[in-house]
């Protein structure tokens, strides 16, 4: 099938992406796509606890996920990629110019952010790189769960 969804969430993989998504999407394999969990085995193993067996988890860097992003496209199975922050997304997104659609799922309040959407808060830095993203010619959407309508980046950023 190939990736159905590159979504950006601070939560990473948990309830809505593995059960809301995931299910959904009839999903294969998750590729978390972050340096800190990349490198630490402890949190690689968390993440896989919250995943069925039936679906393959991978972890990588940006580079290293730059360098599969062919691979996870060809892949018979439907994906999904998932991104912590903004600029982890922006990097994959330079590196692998095959990403054309990112999903902003939920970044949540922290000092210095505001409202957006009632699942996105930004502060005008990420607001700013969302839009730059998208002026490279990537579709940016907020959407929380599959269910509600894509959001576009022009109503929350």
């Amino acid at each position: 099938m190939s990736v159905a969804l590159y979504r950006i969430d601070d939560r990473l993989i948990h309830g809505q992406v593995v059960v809301g998504w995931g299910q959904s999407l009839k999903a294969g394999f998750i590729a978390l796509v972050d340096e800190a969990v990349r490198a630490s085995e402890w949190e690689q193993e968390l993440y896989r606890m919250g995943v069925a067996a039936s679906v393959e988890v991978r972890f990588a860097g940006v580079a290293e996920a730059a360098a599969q992003t062919g691979a996870w496209e060809a892949d018979p199975r439907t994906g999904i990629v998932l991104t912590a922050d903004i600029a982890t997304m922006a990097a994959l997104c330079a590196a692998a110019p095959s990403v054309r659609r990112v999903n902003v799922g939920g970044i949540h309040f922290r000092p210095g952010r505001t409202e957006r959407l009632r699942f996105v808060y930004l502060t005008e830095e990420e607001a700013a790189a969302l839009r730059a993203l998208a002026a490279t010619g990537v579709a940016v959407t907020a959407q929380d769960v599959p269910t509600a309508a894509p959001v576009p980046l022009e109503a929350f950023a």
